[in-house]
């Protein structure tokens, strides 16, 4: 079994969930309730207790080496999969080997201590994983430089913001010397430029030859690093394939129920200070949709909710747009547009207005990001769905198929050489007068 890194066999976890709590009692009604024993016995006979299998008979193995993608929709035990293997919690049923040692990323500062600086966090995270003082010295300056830490290195955590909890958490993740990574989804509070450097160095581990297991609802990232997934639905393990084939069979099975309100989830990162509240989609009349054609006018409105008192100053809005396997195909963004919202009531709505849509005919799924005070305040993954239908972009009748001409109908068109322009040799050689092709090429651009 050397060859193995990580051996799970038919691993269970049951959680009782309370039933229904008794209203508050007073000692008249305890000494009215023990004179009349049937009664007391029938009250608690209506009070129990359910049980609830997060996960259920759940095998598999991963070799030394492998980057795998843990994929599943909310709620399916992506995340108690990844505590029971880092010993946070002890499985129900089943048993769970790991082969090496152990570095896990699954929440925010897991394993942090608030009145500790950022420095004495790092070695005690590095004593915990069992790394000698010596080996965590030798990674201090690269783990500190790639958090962007320096000047605070030295100050309690506890006063850190959440990006810089954040950075200085998965640095240490990332940098400390372990044979097994377990990163679970806390990417998306961090900007995008560090989300980028974050994916970078995943590659980078993955390319050492550590294994890592990731869970994640961004396909693009599960797509470009992992070799293979575990889909997770309910509980249960419905299948370890390719990258392709699993991200495939996850998405069918995601189309099949559609997203709760975007209001309504739990499932959010950010400070809380703004939260989208709803996401509608209009076509170019105005009214409520959830499939607009190709090439025709979209509006998004996007409603909010603040929790800050007075208006809200110079607030960032986007929405991005990924196609079924995460690949992010646009971006809506307040930043990229230079429109400054500068001073917006605690809630309301804004509109984005899409000229031309110029998706391809697919489902598409949006990300809604809110930001204030230049850090992220309510992210929310598979925010919102739509759907692009045919449309006639291009005057021909003729329909752009994702599959053959891409993801992006870009409007353009064609001209070629004048009919009338060839001359004899003659007229070349003697030097008579040609129209530029310059001069032929702004003609026919100023008619466009």
């Amino acid at each position: 079994m050397s060859h193995l890194a990580i051996r799970v066999e038919g691993l269970g976890k049951k959680f009782r969930v309370a039933g229904p709590r008794e209203r508050y009692r007073t000692l008249r009604d305890s000494l009215a309730a023990a004179a009349s024993p049937g009664r007391l016995l029938r009250r608690r006979r209506g009070r129990g207790a359910e049980e609830f299998w997060a996960l259920r008979d759940v095998s598999f193995e991963v070799a030394h080496g492998e980057v795998v993608g843990i994929i599943g929709r909310n709620g399916a035990g992506k995340s108690t999969l990844l505590k029971i293997l880092s010993r946070i919690t002890e499985p129900t049923t089943g048993s769970a080997d790991l082969y090496g040692r152990v570095g896990s990323l699954l929440e925010v500062g897991t394993g942090f201590h608030p009145e500790l600086s950022g420095r004495e966090n790092i070695f005690l995270n590095g004593a915990i994983l069992g790394m000698r003082t010596a080996e965590i010295a030798a990674k201090l300056d690269e783990i500190v430089a790639f958090a962007e830490v320096e000047r605070f290195i030295d100050t309690p955590v506890k006063h850190y913001s959440s990006g810089m909890y954040l950075r200085l958490a998965f640095a240490v993740a990332a940098h400390l010397e372990t044979e097994i990574l377990l990163v679970d989804e806390v990417l998306a509070v961090g900007d995008m430029a560090f989300q980028e450097k974050c994916l970078g160095k995943m590659g980078d581990v993955a390319r050492e030859g550590r294994t890592v297991l990731l869970v994640s609802h961004n396909m693009a990232a599960i797509t470009s690093l992992c070799t293979s997934v575990l889909v997770i639905d309910s509980g249960r393990l419905r299948c370890l394939a390719r990258v392709e084939e699993g991200v495939r069979q996850y998405m069918q099975s995601a189309k099949q129920v559609p997203p709760a309100s975007v209001g309504q989830r739990q499932d959010r990162q950010g400070s809380g200070s703004v939260r989208i509240t709803d996401v509608i989609l209009m076509d170019q009349s105005g009214r409520p949709t959830q499939a607009i054609q190709c090439g025709s006018r979209a509006v998004f409105a996007l409603s909010y909710a603040s929790s800050v008192d007075g208006c809200l100053i110079n607030p960032l809005f986007e929405l991005k747009v990924s196609d079924a396997f995460g690949h992010l195909v646009f971006t809506l963004s307040t930043h990229l547009t230079g429109h400054r919202l500068e001073r917006l009531p605690p809630q309301g709505v804004v509109y984005c207005e899409v000229p031309r849509m110029l998706a391809t005919p697919d489902t598409y799924t949006a990300m809604t990001v809110a930001y204030a005070n230049g850090e992220p305040a309510d992210v929310v993954h598979d925010a919102f769905r739509f759907t692009v239908v045919d449309g006639d972009v291009f005057g021909s009748t003729r329909q752009p198929r994702k599959s053959t001409y891409g993801a992006v109908a870009m409007p353009h068109r064609w001209q070629g050489p004048e009919p009338d322009t060839q001359q004899d040799d003659t007229s070349v050689a003697g030097n008579a007068s040609i129209e530029p092709a310059s001069h032929s090429l702004n003609h026919w651009l100023a008619t466009f």
